[in-house]
């Protein structure tokens, strides 16, 4: 079904017909209005960004409670906010201010509009927040965009080696998942389940899709690629490989594009946002989607004048609903000064330097990816903060910040799904503590190997 004729075919009649008239959803004008966007010319871009960053500031200031009551005990007043070093100097929005605040945030004409989601609390504290239709239509256009530089286009087919459902999906909501991916050309391989013993299922797998494109975290298709290498097998080429929910490091790189011959490439994103930034086709960095989000990094005090490292800051330039400004997402990240020779105007990270999460070992082999825990306790009631922590390879130990709603079921609930995916070869240890000590750089680890490798 999903040969070269399929493609075509998805991108001009279904994906219209399924996104602008079955959803009502305007993401293809908003990919028009992205694909344009991003060949002006840097000032351009810096320009389109101020102008709706200040009619985003302009309405937190009229109809979003938390912003007026605490910029006005600050003595901040929008009309004076004149560039982005006067911006630089507002005050950041933290996770403990989105929960401790969370109705405050909601803008007064959207109260009772917002769609919601949860993170999965990469860096331990899983966090609900609200977004408007607009903001994820959005989202997606600049996803599509982002990933188009890599070749993945809508209706091509794809590969995706994720984190799969927990819990126990109904047997309608798993048809819905295996119609929507046959739609959308799309096969996903659960990469909760790979151990050192099953590997070659996996590469058996991408064999018999034949994918285009295969998007992957980036833990486990390291993994694989290191397999494909030390045992010689040769797999299915790929026309590109997307590396997702970790950094991508060069040394990662060279084994898998050894492994699958093929380039790949990096992207940086997080549910709050979606996708922050990507590669383009010359693969010097990855372009900042500016002309959708502000991303400042803000460097500690006692950096010197022309460092390009610092904390991760992002304000949504469309999301009015719940607005984000100035909110620090726990990610370190460095800056490029460097003009792409792709032409596009966006900025570019040279690299990112946060969020790289331990995998977790077994003795019957298994490797899990640090994220199907944040993955797993995103959907856990009273969860505040966790992390896990394996000193010997049958312990694993979770120390959880309580909030209201943990019960029971809750640490249960942990229990059950932890052994669905590593089985009886490893004691899984629970305890509570009042928090959660911060590492020396200021980040909290969610999973910590201390495993010798």
């Amino acid at each position: 079904m999903t040969g070269d004729w399929y493609e075509p075919v998805f991108r001009r009649m279904l994906y219209p017909l399924y996104e602008t008239g079955l959803r009502r959803r305007r993401t293809l004008k908003y990919l028009d209005e992205y694909q344009r966007d991003q060949w002006l010319a840097p000032e351009q871009i810096a320009a389109l960004q101020w102008e709706r960053l200040k009619l985003l500031l302009e309405h937190c200031q009229r109809e979003v409670p938390y912003y007026r009551r605490r910029w006005r005990e600050l003595g901040i007043a929008v009309a004076d906010i004149r560039n982005l070093d006067d911006y630089a100097r507002m005050p950041v929005l933290t996770k403990a201010d989105i929960r401790n605040h969370f109705d405050e945030l909601k803008a007064d004409s959207w109260r009772d509009r917002l769609l919601y989601k949860a993170t999965g609390g990469s860096t331990g504290e899983p966090m609900r927040f609200g977004y408007t239709r607009e903001s994820n239509d959005r989202r997606t256009a600049v996803m599509w965009r982002g990933y188009d530089w890599a070749g993945s286009r809508m209706g091509r087919r794809t590969l995706f080696l994720w984190g799969g459902a927990v819990g126990e999906p109904t047997r309608s909501h798993q048809f819905k998942d295996r119609l929507y991916n046959a739609v959308f050309a799309r096969r996903v391989l659960n990469s909760f389940h790979m151990t050192e013993a099953n590997m070659a299922e996996y590469a058996d797998a991408i064999d018999s899709y034949r994918p285009d494109i295969i998007v992957a975290y980036v833990g486990p298709l390291v993994r694989l690629a290191q397999w494909l290498v030390a045992t010689g097998r040769k797999i299915w080429r790929p026309h590109a490989i997307i590396g997702a929910a970790e950094a991508l490091h060069e040394f990662q790189r060279q084994v898998i594009e050894q492994a699958f011959g093929c380039p790949a490439y990096n992207t940086y994103g997080c549910r709050e946002f979606m996708l922050i930034a990507s590669e383009c086709e010359q693969r010097h960095g990855l372009h900042v989607n500016a002309d959708h989000l502000l991303v400042e990094l803000r460097k500690p005090q006692d950096a010197p004048a022309d460092a390009q490292s610092g904390e991760v800051v992002i304000t949504d330039l469309f999301n009015y609903g719940m607005p984000f400004v100035r909110y620090v997402n726990g990610d370190m990240a460095t800056a490029s000064d460097a003009r792409c020779s792709c032409g596009r105007g966006l900025p570019l990270l040279g690299h990112v330097d946060g969020r790289v999460l331990d995998a977790i070992r077994t003795p019957a082999g298994h490797v899990l990816p640090g994220e199907f825990f944040p993955h797993m306790l995103k959907d856990v009631h009273g969860v505040e903060r966790f992390q896990l922590v394996q000193r010997r390879l049958d312990r694993l130990d979770l120390a959880i910040v309580r909030g209201e709603g943990f019960d029971d079921a809750s640490l249960a609930y942990i229990r059950r799904e932890v052994a669905k995916v590593l089985g009886d070869s490893v004691e899984l240890h629970c305890h509570f503590v009042d928090d959660i000590p911060l590492t020396c750089s200021g980040k909290l680890r969610v999973t910590v190997s201390e495993l010798s490798s």
